[in-house]
């Protein structure tokens, strides 16, 4: 009987594992398909920012060409001569004619700061107060006069009883930064802080996240260190947030805080080296990286990567001194405009600014930036041991795990925006140094809810995510994809390959993604395996603010909609929101001259008409742009949803 007993339960115990190897293998599988869609979401936001990033940087071209031709329109104009050199008041002739209300209820600052001036602050914010531009202002002009007296790379010594905190990209998300305070402590003499660029932009609350980092600074200005990212920089703020922001919080004064805010940027910090051994730096470095070099550039003459130095004689630079005050929005005195940064020296900058590691050996162009190179672990080893350095730390990319470590253990990569992209997109993380011992990495998420949401359900919202904004790039070249679609459908049958509706994606979109497996998300696949490509388009469509207008103008207009809105708001150099209608016509000649954009001079003249709403010859284009939305198919219907649930 023990016997026969024994021989049963071992059976069972080997059912019972059977079934648990099972079970096991298929969670493991599930949870791998899980990985993979969140890895394939994570794809689509990058790739979109990077194309988004190398749109901003192409610009760059047509400024070029625009001040070339656009100040030469207007150099016989005397109203926009005069508007040009007019001067600006100086600091305190300007800040005395600023008031602050006794209704005022936001932090009051008292100069010179101390660290209750930074709990002051922190404790206004968190309760949604807006700090009043007296201080915003002031912060700026002490900011700038405190910069200018640091090197361009500040040396940080570190000590086993005094380390340092290095934290990435904050991007104006006010939430990380309370976070990282609660975890790690606030800035102060005995807790050093180094915050390593883009404190601004995408996030809501940017102005909050620089004033906080800003007044640490006044108050300890030798333990706490900025280095500037490639988003301190006054284009970027136009396309990405922070001059919108600025605008909207202080209507009155927003202009003089973003034309002070540009030289604040100029004065930042371009890197950062601790201990004489790690350097520190938002983007990367490059095969002609030379440090003695960017150690003598004079950094305050970088004023935007998006205003390149060009050769010249005299008058030709003249101009683009001239034209450059047109780009900046600003209305500056002849003394205050500098001359830019030669070629050599501009690129340097733009490196170290704009790179990103890769594991290719090498050193080759940021294609998906279009700014800055991809450098390889070759390219690490060579500048680390060139200027006896043992590790770089750079930030620039968005991590999952908000912290990366590549190069055989040279290169660190440190993000501390958490859900960058979406809610449960990555984590953030910070470094904590001492010397003599290994970096720490802390990590957290920011999260509203009290209890974490199953991965499966977190992973459906960033896929859903990502694919509506996919969606949104495909609408905006429908016309350019049929075409593509049609001269491979050779049978006129309305269906193409997989293989080749992925290829025609890829060759129009220029996003360098999965296509044939996300192809089950975008366009219906028939039994035999064939694409009826013209499902692609089916969800989803451009509202049109002008219903006459053809689709090709639509598509084009929603296509570059950011680009034009940033030259906008360029030309639009006293914050009026509008512009004349001959300014419009020429600005759209230029900008399609420029991009080989085959859109008809008639049709631009009917589409100004048609903007020009009250017949008064200006156009308020950022209103006009806001017209042009998408509108996805499956959001009308949860619209209707809701609608019928409430009878």
């Amino acid at each position: 009987m023990g016997c026969g007993n024994s021989s049963l339960n071992n059976k069972k115990s080997e059912r019972v594992l059977k079934a648990a190897l099972v079970i096991q293998n298929w969670y493991r599988g599930y949870r791998a398909r899980l990985r993979a869609r969140l890895q394939y979401a994570l794809a689509i936001f990058e790739s979109i920012e990077y194309a988004n990033e190398q749109s901003q940087m192409q610009l760059s071209d047509f400024f070029s060409f625009m001040l070339e031709n656009y100040t030469q329109i207007r150099k016989d104009d005397p109203e926009f001569s005069n508007q040009l050199l007019k001067s600006t008041k100086d600091r305190q002739e300007y800040m005395g004619l600023i008031e602050i209300p006794d209704s005022y209820d936001g932090p009051r600052l008292q100069f010179p700061l101390t660290f209750t001036d930074i709990i002051l602050l922190i404790e206004g914010f968190k309760h949604q107060k807006i700090l009043h531009a007296y201080y915003v202002l002031e912060v700026l002009y002490e900011t700038k006069k405190l910069l200018q007296q640091k090197p361009n790379f500040t040396h940080v010594k570190t000590y086993p009883s005094k380390g340092l905190t290095i934290c990435g990209d904050l991007h104006g998300k006010l939430d990380d930064l309370f976070l990282i305070f609660y975890k790690n402590g606030l800035p102060s003499e005995n807790n050093p802080y180094l915050f390593n660029g883009d404190f601004v932009d995408r996030g809501k609350n940017s102005v909050e996240v620089l004033m906080i980092l800003l007044v640490s600074f006044l108050v300890y200005p030798k333990d706490i260190h900025l280095n500037r990212g490639n988003h301190e920089d006054f284009m970027m703020n136009m396309r990405y947030g922070f001059t919108k922001e600025i605008l909207n919080k202080y209507k009155i004064y927003g202009k003089k805080i973003l034309q002070t805010l540009e030289d604040v940027y100029a004065w930042i910090p371009i890197g950062a080296i601790i201990d004489n051994e790690i350097l520190v730096i938002h983007g990367g470095i490059s095969e002609s990286t030379d440090l003695n070099l960017l150690h003598r550039i004079e950094r305050n003459r970088m004023k935007s990567v998006l205003l390149p130095p060009g050769p010249g004689n005299s008058s030709e630079l003249e101009r683009k001194k001239r034209g450059a005050s047109i780009m900046s929005g600003l209305i500056t005195s002849k003394d205050s405009s500098s001359e830019q940064l030669p070629k050599h020296e501009w690129e340097q900058i733009v490196d170290i600014l704009w790179s990103d590691p890769r594991g290719t050996k090498g050193c080759f162009p940021n294609t998906g930036r279009g700014g800055g190179c991809y450098f390889g672990p070759d390219i690490t080893a060579s500048v680390l041991n060139k200027y006896h350095l043992k590790k770089l730390i750079r930030s620039h990319e968005c991590k999952p795990d908000g912290y990366e470590i590549c190069h055989d253990g040279k290169v660190i990569t440190i993000f501390s925006a958490s859900n960058y992209y979406e809610d449960g997109s990555n984590r953030g993380a910070y470094i904590r140094l001492n010397y003599g011992m290994d970096p720490e990495f802390f990590q957290y998420q920011v999260t509203n809810s009290t209890c974490v949401q199953p991965l499966h359900l977190r992973v459906s919202a960033m896929e859903s995510s990502a694919i509506r904004i996919l969606k949104e790039k495909i609408i905006a070249r429908k016309t350019d994809l049929i075409h593509a679609f049609q001269v491979r459908d050779h049978s006129k049958t309305g269906k193409i390959s997989v293989t080749q509706w992925a290829f025609s994606m890829e060759n129009i979109l220029g996003l360098n993604l999965p296509w044939r497996t996300l192809s089950s998300h975008l366009v219906h696949i028939d039994k035999d395996g064939y694409a009826d490509y013209l499902t692609s388009f089916q969800d989803i469509r451009i509202e049109k603010p002008v219903k006459e207008a053809q689709s090709v103008v639509i598509e084009t207009l929603y296509r570059y909609r950011s680009d034009l809105q940033m030259i906008f708001n360029i030309i639009d150099s006293d914050c009026s929101g509008q512009i004349s209608m001959e300014e419009f016509r020429t600005m759209w000649k230029l900008f399609s001259s420029h991009y080989n954009v085959q859109i008809g001079d008639s049709q631009i003249d009917e589409l100004a008409n048609t903007m020009d709403l009250n017949k008064d010859g200006s156009i308020d284009f950022n209103e006009f742009l806001k017209a042009f939305y998408v509108v996805h198919k499956y959001e009308k219907l949860k619209k209707s949803n809701i609608k019928l649930s409430h009878y």
